[in-house]
């Protein structure tokens, strides 16, 4: 790819820009012969495995790291009703071995509850064993009837952190979730990406839940991005798994439970909420490349320069930095085009001049130049690269502020949806008031127990009904 190849569509085309910038940028081929599938190429997988390194080491804190089969008995899985009608429409079925038909069906898993909960329903005795604290990154598969969009709607997703904890009370299960929504916040406060949490209504929640938060984003046109959900599960599936301990009093008690999941949508986010007309735009903390050295050699100093080039990437890959040396014969726009797509958040460009000034220009991804001396270089692009995270965040927190409105009456709803916001309205939590909102505003209404920093969630009249109403947020959703 070089810098003939064409622009990027604008990023205000978002569907366009973005499905181009994912072959563009060698993140993702959309052209696997399976509808709904597609491959990682190697520098997107680099990002992917950064960015769930980053949620691992935040799991890890208190979860163990485990892998159960892809494979459900359909008997396992037919067992939790309410549950499987959630799902019963998205299953894929494994029904033959080679030739020979399976005496029983077996399910790819579209989520893993009905393949863990029989094992936790074994692992459980006592209360000793608990609380159990879980997870794993697999790839589920749901049979997606929507528009496919790579990470955003596919039928096989191909990064899906689930945690699954076992818990002796309600209570601590509920400050399960609270510590799960914690991590939330941590994981994406990292990756530079706004974030909204609210509590679904009950006919949206996880089925079998007892209550479902989720986490959303605000894509860039305006639509929301569920990037994340807790599940507080009750004791619903540990009535039908039979999770089971004894007390300290020799009594049989029902355990409770919750899952959490995150999926490669955090990628999608990351790709979206940050990118612009020229490509990606990383966060250091995730670039593949933290920083590429582009020497610019001219005649009698071309092996000063690549010498000193060749030093200084020594010096800060000694110092933990991610870094490339581009020495490619092309032209040095062409190298910038290269970089400046694949989001590489620091340029250094060094040449004759340079050298004899002991520094290099530091050009940021996002923006603005600087230089680093050769004698504090470690030091130097630790600074930048600290400048380079606070101006993304700040960047994306604005496009959060701009998107988002409180409004009092339906007329004021249509009007903000249709500009392209996400909007804070007071809802009854009836489900008729409910409905009413969704069908008049061609919306979803996504939550109550609004949390978020970019906007206040007070208490009013419902704006259908009038009556007393809590916070509620609506948008167009993917």
């Amino acid at each position: 790819m070089d810098e003939d190849a064409g622009a990027l569509p604008k990023k205000q085309d978002f569907s366009e820009w973005y499905n181009e910038l994912l072959w563009r940028a060698e993140i993702m081929d959309v052209r696997y012969p399976v509808k709904g599938l597609y491959v990682w190429f190697p520098y997107g997988f680099a990002i992917r495995k950064f960015v769930y390194q980053r949620l691992r080491e935040l799991l890890d804190r208190d979860h163990k790291e485990t892998l159960f089969p892809l494979l459900i008995p359909e008997q396992e899985f037919m067992k939790e009703a309410e549950h499987i009608k959630g799902f019963e429409d998205e299953v894929y079925w494994v029904t033959h071995g080679g030739t020979t038909p399976l005496d029983v069906k077996l399910a790819l898993r579209p989520t893993s509850e009905t393949a863990i909960y029989p094992m936790f329903a074994l692992w459980v005795r006592s209360h000793a064993d608990l609380p159990i604290k879980i997870y794993q990154v697999v790839n589920t598969f749901r049979y997606e009837t929507k528009q496919t969009r790579p990470m955003i709607r596919a039928r096989e997703i191909t990064s899906f952190m689930e945690s699954h904890t076992v818990h002796a009370t309600w209570d601590e299960a509920e400050a399960q979730v609270e510590s799960e929504i914690a991590l939330t916040r941590e994981f994406y406060q990292s990756l530079c990406i706004p974030i909204i949490i609210s509590k679904r209504p009950d006919w949206d929640k996880f089925p079998g839940a007892d209550y479902t938060i989720a986490v959303d984003t605000i894509m860039p046109n305006g639509k929301t991005l569920q990037i994340g959900t807790v599940h507080h599960l009750g004791d619903h599936f540990s009535r039908t798994f039979s999770i089971q301990y004894e007390d300290k009093n020799g009594e049989q008690k029902v355990a409770f439970q919750t899952c959490y999941g995150i999926s490669e949508r955090c990628i999608a986010a990351l790709i979206s909420v940050h990118g612009d007309d020229k490509g990606l735009i990383l966060p250091p903390v995730v670039a593949t490349l933290q920083a590429v050295i582009v020497p610019i050699t001219i005649g009698k100093r071309h092996d000063d320069v690549i010498a000193a080039a060749e030093k200084l990437k020594i010096d800060l890959e000694a110092n933990g930095f991610r870094v490339k040396l581009d020495a490619r014969d092309m032209r040095p726009g062409a190298k910038y085009y290269w970089w400046e797509l694949r989001g590489v958040p620091l340029r250094l460009e060094l040449g004759p001049r340079d050298l004899d000034a002991g520094k290099a220009m530091a050009v940021k991804r996002c923006g603005g130049k600087t230089t680093i001396s050769f004698a504090t270089a470690a030091d130097d692009v630790t600074r930048v690269l600290g400048e380079i995270t606070e101006d993304i965040r700040e960047k994306a927190e604005e496009h959060m502020k701009s998107h988002l409105c409180t409004v009092d009456s339906m007329d004021a709803l249509n009007s903000a949806l249709n500009a392209g916001k996400v909007v804070v309205v007071h809802w009854c939590r009836e489900r008729g008031c409910g409905d009413a909102i969704e069908e008049k505003a061609n919306s979803s209404l996504l939550g109550t127990d609004v949390r978020s920093d970019y906007i206040e969630a007070t208490d009013g009249p419902c704006i259908i009904c009038g009556k007393p109403g809590k916070a509620t947020l609506v948008g167009r959703t993917y």
